[in-house]
């Protein structure tokens, strides 16, 4: 079994404390309820101010959670936010498209799947919730490079392996796709992450129009494509969908 940190732990029992029951509790009440020494207790709770994950009435003396932690938990809901605006329309993009689709954010050096819609047959098919796709390969992660300033120093800073013969792994030429990406408006993945898989993604935008996600359809290159190119009639779909999620967000036209 892997070995915790001790100052982890006590830490996050204080913001459970801090979280539930009173609102505002003395140095005296955290301590005898976690069973730490007062000095031990004081130590964490400076800490934890100096982060903004707790603040300190100046009258009572008292500690309540901080400003940050709320930023923190606000950044989460975001992205729950962006999934329940996100709900009927990627039902209607699978509907429409006969393949999967996906929601995408950005996390960390890859990209988060947090919403996937079963493509509408009865195949066996594997919920991909919480999986991690690249950045540099899918059509989701080119979108979000295209349009995220932090996405897009990810992409060109990390290592882009070649999944596949056809990934793009040259800065310049990977710039390209990025520069074509937002002249068009979404991005493609014809088998350069998954032979014989094909991938349309475009962005979705918040009320302040900056770049919160990207949705995609997925499916076999041979019903994505034709004749050697996108199919126009899904790129159009997934632009539609990407426009009505942002517009559900408060972003306005596109």
């Amino acid at each position: 079994m892997a070995r915790t940190i001790q100052s982890l732990e006590r830490a996050a029992a204080v913001l459970r404390l801090l979280a539930g029951g009173e609102r505002r509790l003395g140095l005296s009440d955290i301590a005898s309820t976690l069973g730490l020494a007062k000095g031990t207790a004081h130590g964490l709770l400076r800490t934890l101010q100096q982060e903004g994950f707790v603040e300190q009435d100046p009258a009572s003396g008292r500690y309540q959670l901080g400003a940050e932690l709320l930023r923190l938990g606000n950044s989460y809901l975001d992205v729950h936010e962006l999934r329940a605006r996100a709900l009927v329309w990627t039902d209607d993009l699978a509907r429409s498209s006969g393949e999967s689709v996906y929601l995408g954010v950005l996390h960390q050096q890859g990209v988060l799947i947090v919403h996937h819609v079963f493509r509408p047959d009865d195949s066996r098919q594997v919920l991909e919730v919480g999986a991690m796709q690249p950045l540099h390969s899918t059509a989701l992660g080119k979108v979000l490079a295209a349009y995220d300033p932090v996405a897009h120093s990810e992409a060109m800073d990390s290592e882009r392996e070649a999944l596949t013969a056809r990934t793009i792994t040259d800065p310049e030429s990977f710039e390209g796709v990025l520069e074509l990406t937002r002249s068009r408006g979404w991005a493609a993945d014809v088998e350069e992450t998954w032979e014989g898989v094909a991938s349309i993604a475009a962005p979705v935008h918040d009320r302040r129009r900056m770049p919160v996600g990207a949705v995609a359809v997925t499916g076999a290159v041979e019903r994505v494509c034709a004749d050697g190119e996108i199919q126009a009639r899904l790129v159009a779909a997934v632009r539609d969908c990407a426009r009505a999620v942002s517009r559900d967000l408060g972003a306005g036209r596109f």
